[in-house]
């Protein structure tokens, strides 16, 4: 008898598995992810200012001000070392100088010329002779091109948390 019970159960749960069919849900796709990789903390592109956008708030900063920004750009250079900075375009053919929160993440050393966007904290610094130079080192420009860095320069930079790259 516990035999039929268990059959007749079975036999139920089987059927009312078969009968019954299930609507598939479409999905939206996140455009995000399909279109960039990710590094740092996850971002998106909504809101993100031009290069032209964010050239005029490095304008209205002094040195020790700082904004919290995203902006699209493309990159112009990348660290062949580690990939630990990259250099985007800004309107009237300057750039920013963007380095990565706590040392936490690197981008590919490839990404040159690729769309970007970024996510962190802007200001503007004043960078030492002897920094201006171990960044030209660290891009591979040739030893005349170091030398030739004998004053210190405004840079427009960005602490970023997050970074978008397209694929």
């Amino acid at each position: 008898m516990k035999k039929i019970i268990l059959m007749a159960v079975i036999s139920a749960f089987f059927l009312s598995c078969q009968d019954k069919k299930q609507e598939e849900t479409p999905v939206a796709e996140n455009t995000t992810e399909s279109k960039y990789a990710t590094f740092g903390e996850a971002i998106n592109e909504e809101g993100a200012l031009t290069s032209d956008e964010m050239m005029q708030k490095f304008d209205a900063l002094k040195e020790g001000d700082t904004i919290d920004v995203k902006f699209k750009s493309t990159i112009h250079n990348v660290c062949q070392k580690k990939g630990c900075w990259m250099t985007l375009g800004l309107a009237d053919d300057k750039e920013t100088f963007v380095k990565f929160k706590d040392y936490g993440f690197f981008v590919p050393k490839n990404a040159t010329d690729k769309e970007v966007i970024v996510n962190g904290k802007a200001f503007v610094s004043v960078e030492s002779v002897e920094d201006l130079q171990h960044y030209a080192k660290d891009a591979g420009k040739s030893q005349e091109a170091i030398d030739s860095i004998t004053e210190p320069k405004i840079t427009y930079s960005l602490m970023a948390d997050g970074v978008l790259i397209a694929k």
